[in-house]
């Protein structure tokens, strides 16, 4: 049988706090995330495309897909946890949320404009599936998904931050970042596709904020549960190292190596920044000032 949640009103009991890093995140996002795809030129995009060699053509295809895969992805699989928040009664990170599910959407839709506008693919690209598999498991379609939606039926602290850890921490924290990365290094320097440089750059502002959010969310867990952060830091390393263990037999070319050190350098340093929680009150994890530093 189906539970349906009481309204509490928050709003009628106490303000909304605005000081938490949810609301200033909240307040970041009215701001910063009201961009619109469709605004972004692709006019010299095109141009750029069809002069692009053919083997750098294929690189940066293959780099789109799996953005277009991932962004779906997230898109999907956000709802569970927005749902969870909600019905612990936390408006504050609710209303943040929304305007996370928001941007998803946003990304989602930019991408596919690449495809349909810049490379001339509207139809499917499922041929090309999106390189995201680690472990032999697929990242996105079973362990986010899995992750994610467990959500709806056993909403448990540790759930939630291993819901969190897969999202905030490794696709978006690591993957996604990465992939920023890779676009720039293949992009910047000759200045060639600038509207998709301009939407990464605008959807690199969105996810700082999302990382940021799942850096307080996973924080303020473990500050009110210290016994959480063995899951965390296991669950951490373990999709940290599916993924950097899923790479080719062949040594790494010296471009590689300099990638898989920025994924490693993300990731250590959203772990640090979690740790810090064992050692905090939960109203220290509230008041911290540093959590949105990503999200200048």
């Amino acid at each position: 049988m189906t539970t349906i949640p009481r309204h509490t009103y928050t709003t009628l009991q106490r303000s909304l706090r605005h000081d938490i890093p949810p609301m200033r995140l909240y307040h970041k996002a009215k701001k910063l995330g009201t961009w619109d795809p469709r605004a972004i030129d692709l006019t010299k995009d095109r141009q750029d495309w069809l002069n692009m060699p053919q083997k750098k053509r294929e690189a940066l295809r293959n780099l789109l897909v799996g953005f277009q895969a991932g962004e779906e992805a997230v898109t999907l699989d956000l709802l569970p946890l927005l749902m969870t928040v909600a019905r612990e009664g936390r408006l504050e990170e609710e209303m943040y949320l929304t305007t996370f599910l928001w941007e998803e959407a946003k990304h989602t839709e930019f991408f596919r404009r690449i495809f349909d506008e810049v490379l001339e693919e509207p139809g499917a690209l499922v041929e090309q599936k999106a390189s995201s598999d680690t472990g032999g498991r697929n990242l996105f379609t079973e362990d986010l998904t899995h992750d994610m939606h467990i959500l709806l039926t056993d909403p448990s602290p540790v759930n939630q931050v291993r819901a969190s850890i897969i999202y905030n921490m490794i696709i978006e924290g690591v993957f996604a970042e990465t992939g920023y990365y890779s676009f720039s290094r293949m992009l910047s320097q000759e200045k060639i596709m600038p509207g998709l440089m301009e939407g990464i750059q605008l959807i690199k502002r969105d996810e700082s904020r999302h990382i940021a959010y799942g850096v307080f969310f996973i924080s303020r867990h473990v500050a009110q549960d210290k016994s959480l952060w063995p899951v965390v830091e296991a669950r951490m390393h373990e999709l940290y190292d599916r993924a950097r263990n899923n790479r080719s037999d062949q040594p790494p070319t010296p471009e590689q190596e300099e990638i898989r050190n920025f994924a490693y350098q993300q990731f250590q340093k959203r772990l640090n920044r979690i740790a810090k929680a064992r050692e905090q009150t939960l109203e220290d994890v509230y008041q911290i000032a540093n959590i949105e530093e990503e999200a200048n």
